[in-house]
């Protein structure tokens, strides 16, 4: 069975109004239609607003009118209820062929904790989030678990097409099925979901419409998967934490967090929210970073304007106090810190990495524990 397999709407991608207009008069159906769609890294789209006052990021449109709504929709940015207020930019439409639907389903594959391993989740309602699902079709939800090693069996298969209610072309329903928990297994997705997935005139499934997600530590093998990565859709931060070997994720708060370990990490947010804070983000700097990590990691936390104070929170393990304290007075003095700094070492080399804070000139509020540091965090930002 090849990735092909799974059925689709027939389209093309297009970055430029001509592009879009050429591909429309391709793809137009009979009454001379087409499906636009943006193709930005969020969900919601067709009830989106662009920020110019376009409404719908996904249009239905004559081939002739095509040129012209691209020129409206691209190098433009879409909000959606997944976007944030910020938005998306629009630089990639998709131009599909309008298909005729005759009825919406739900199905999606995950990652499951619980039988780790993947499980299906499959609804014979779909066209609208899993949540609304949820709460207004409980009993027709199904969830299928499947053996990461032994696959996808025929019984399984045959209970999925089962619980979408699918009233003909089983045995075509099964293969699409298959396919699509191939194509999961092969791409090294963490999550397939389509919805909707339909049925045509003809009573075979197509996946209309569709969000993957792929597994960061398979980009070595999925090579030609990872070179379509749009940076443009991503927070900006967290690319260029990427590229530090950075582990970063922007939040909303006021107290920027450089931590080593993901542990430590949540912890020291919880501890500022405890005590009234908000952390503006989480930074794992690992446990062995250099100084000019450590440089990166301060300009990447500083860019955001939100930031009014910074946590510096190290337990020195594998990662020694004394280089975390040159990497931050290194940093400190280069970006010329404006914000207040407060800096908890403990751990290996931590009598030497404190003599080195003493030395360095540097205004910044030394913390005896993680708790202290919290504190003076927040008090810092009344300062």
């Amino acid at each position: 069975m090849s990735l092909s397999s799974v059925r689709t709407p027939p389209g093309d991608v297009g970055t430029t109004p001509a592009e879009v207009a050429k591909a429309a008069h391709k793809w137009a159906d009979s009454e001379g239609e087409v499906v636009v769609k943006s193709q930005i890294l969020a969900g919601g789209r067709g009830l989106g607003t662009f920020k110019s006052g376009l409404k719908g990021g996904v249009h239905v449109c004559k081939a002739d009118n095509a040129e012209s709504l691209a020129s409206k929709m691209l190098g433009e940015t879409l909000v959606t209820k997944q976007s944030g207020p910020e938005g998306k930019p629009v630089n990639v439409l998709y131009v599909a062929q309008k298909m005729q639907l005759s009825r919406e389903m739900y199905f999606a594959i995950v990652l499951d904790r619980a039988t780790a391993g993947p499980m299906v989740i499959a609804c014979a309602e779909g066209g609208t989030s899993i949540e609304d699902l949820a709460e207004r079709y409980p009993d027709k939800i199904i969830k299928v678990p499947v053996n990461a090693v032994e696959g996808m069996t025929e019984a399984q298969a045959q209970q999925i097409v089962d619980g979408l209610e699918c009233k003909t072309e089983h045995g075509d329903a099964k293969e699409q099925v298959k396919a699509l928990y191939e194509m999961f297994n092969k791409l090294d997705c963490t999550m397939v979901e389509v919805n909707p997935l339909a049925e045509g005139p003809d009573g075979k499934l197509i996946a209309a419409d569709a969000k993957l997600n792929f597994d960061d530590n398979a980009g070595y093998r999925q090579k030609e998967l990872f070179a379509m990565r749009d940076e443009s859709q991503e927070d900006q931060r967290e690319v260029a934490a990427a590229k530090a070997d950075l582990n970063y994720i922007g939040l909303d708060g006021e107290i920027g967090c450089m931590v080593n370990g993901a542990g430590l990490a949540m912890a020291t947010m919880d501890i500022i929210k405890l005590h009234g804070g908000t952390p503006a983000n989480f930074l794992d700097v690992g446990g062995a970073a250099s100084e000019e990590q450590i440089t990166e990691a301060f300009k990447i936390i500083t860019a955001d304007p939100r930031v009014k104070a910074l946590l510096v929170n190290i337990f020195g393990g594998i990662m020694k106090c004394d280089v975390i304290a040159g990497g931050i007075v290194a940093a400190a003095s280069n970006m010329e810190l404006k914000i207040p700094l407060i800096v908890r070492l403990e751990g290996t080399n931590v009598e030497r990495g404190k003599e080195i804070l003493r030395e360095s000139g540097l205004n910044l509020i030394a913390a005896d524990d993680l708790d202290d540091a919290a504190k003076k965090a927040v008090v810092a930002l009344g300062a």
